[in-house]
């Protein structure tokens, strides 16, 4: 797999259960949000779901989160931050200006990060690192800037990227983390493209990619096909789910 460090989830000849200490089960919800099982945790990104119309079908009241992260302030990933937090209880994991602004909301629980800094949380550590792009609040104020996170479990560990541009930074991510997958944007035009996005797997060395960031506005619509078929060719894995469809990851 052309250096790949990540193995892929059909060497299991069945689903592992939830709480498999070998496995993190991902659960997509639409364009940027999913989320991952992993040390013993739901953790939740970028929640953008109720006023997403491909997500019409996915059970709001249903989706359960033990933390929220949240990569940057734009609303097409932090419409539903507020609401789910309110109501599982859940910790927010942010950068500064996001929690600042969520307390101001009257969110209770936030764990408030800088670039390049991490923190041990009950289910692992959470890396916030950069990511190329923009960040507003939903008023209009400043969202800090954007970023992306690497999270180590003990079920695995993973990236992802946020909104972003390539950047060379992937590269240190690659050098110092073994990843069983990574969350990439892929739809061109507000972030990076196919082309990009395969670069950034060579980068951070995993050929395990999650698609994120297509198709729910027209000029980030994609060819499933013909994406799937080039991360192929560059021997990857690309997993574009379904809206509410999960998959499972074994630990690299």
């Amino acid at each position: 797999m052309g250096g790949n460090l990540c193995k892929h989830a059909k060497d299991f000849a069945s689903p592992p259960p939830l709480d498999n200490p070998y496995a993190m089960k991902v659960t997509y919800y639409g364009h940027s949000c999913f989320s991952v099982e992993a040390g013993g945790k739901n953790l939740l990104f970028d929640p953008f779901i109720r006023p997403n119309p491909l997500a019409s079908a996915v059970k709001f009241d249903g989706i359960a989160a033990d933390y929220i992260l949240i990569s940057h302030a734009h609303d097409d990933h932090m419409s539903d931050a507020i609401d789910l937090a309110r109501r599982t209880g859940a910790m927010v994991i942010s950068n500064f200006e996001i929690g600042e602004w969520l307390g101001k909301q009257g969110v209770s629980r936030v764990h408030e990060l800088n670039h390049g800094g991490a923190f041990k949380f009950d289910f692992g550590r959470v890396k916030l690192v950069n990511a190329v792009h923009s960040s507003s609040l939903p008023d209009g104020t400043y969202g800090g800037n954007p970023g992306g996170f690497v999270v180590e479990t003990r079920t695995g560990n993973f990236y992802y990227s946020g909104d972003t541009a390539l950047t060379f930074d992937m590269k240190l991510i690659g050098e110092s983390t073994t990843l069983a997958f990574a969350a990439l944007c892929i739809g061109d035009n507000f972030t990076m493209g196919v082309d990009d996005a395969i670069k950034a797997s060579e980068f951070i060395r995993c050929g395990e990619i999650l698609g994120l960031h297509y198709d729910t506005f027209p000029p980030i619509k994609i060819d499933h096909a013909a994406v799937v078929k080039k991360f192929h060719a560059a021997g990857k894995n690309l997993h574009l789910l379904k809206i509410g469809a999960s998959h499972t990851f074994p630990r690299a």
